[in-house]
């Protein structure tokens, strides 16, 4: 799981935007096939540019703020730790550098303590990590459901027979491009129900066993990026 800490554009999943409007289950199940070239002309076929979508949907930059959010509090807890067990590591060098130890107990107890100060680092951000990642898995559904139940409905409003993605097609006169509506009917419906994606709550840990890590070696959590919305083969 790659935790992107300079980002440029989001990064993320994939959505099906290949959409077939309801209103043509009331066509003929299969055209005559001499009329079939004329049925393909009469399609009304238009496309979106998912790229700008993901730019421009309110709910799209909503999550990226919210796990932006969350990347700089994994972040503040990783150096926090670190900090925590270097300074206890360097206390300890130096009483044992200056004959501070009077028994071989002493110096292990610290030792043990060190240990488990690593060791709570490491579980505590390991388990930070995976809320951050399940978080970021359900703003991913919520986002790509969103886009699709609003895609259907649009399509069979306009009497679309589909709508492509942009970059699923070699070629396609602009005169098809629909992306502005489009992101102009998302963000209006979604004003609509309040918006915004809640921040989820910073942990906040009672009496924390001191420790963060130079030497703690969890990965950092998956950022959404760009969601994609390239569907996944």
């Amino acid at each position: 799981m790659n935790f992107i800490k300079h980002y440029t554009t989001l990064a993320v999943l994939a959505v099906v935007m290949l959409v077939t409007a309801t209103a043509c289950n009331d066509k003929p199940a299969e055209a005559p096939k001499a009329a079939s070239g004329a049925a393909m002309e009469n399609l009304k076929i238009r496309y979106i540019d998912e790229d700008s979508i993901m730019a421009n949907y309110n709910l799209a930059k909503d999550i990226n703020e919210a796990m932006l959010r969350r990347q700089n509090q994994f972040d503040a807890a990783q150096k926090q730790r670190g900090n925590e067990i270097s300074k206890f590591g360097n206390a300890m060098q130096q009483k044992y550098q200056n004959n501070q130890y009077l028994t071989e107990e002493a110096f292990n107890a610290d030792q043990a303590k060190l240990q488990k100060m690593q060791a709570d680092a490491e579980n505590y951000l390991a388990s930070l990590q995976q809320s951050i990642q399940n978080e970021l898995n359900q703003s991913q559904i919520q986002l790509l459901d969103s886009i699709d139940n609003f895609m259907k409905d649009y399509a069979k409003k306009k009497g679309f027979d589909m709508v492509l993605r942009k970059s699923a097609t070699l070629f396609i006169d602009e005169k098809y491009d629909v992306t502005n509506e489009v992101i102009e009917g998302l963000n209006k419906r979604y004003n609509k129900v309040g918006g915004k994606v809640a921040p989820a709550p910073v942990k906040t840990e009672a009496a924390p066993a001191k420790s963060t890590a130079p030497t703690v070696s969890a990965e950092k959590p998956a950022t959404p990026g760009q969601v994609d919305l390239k569907k996944k083969d």
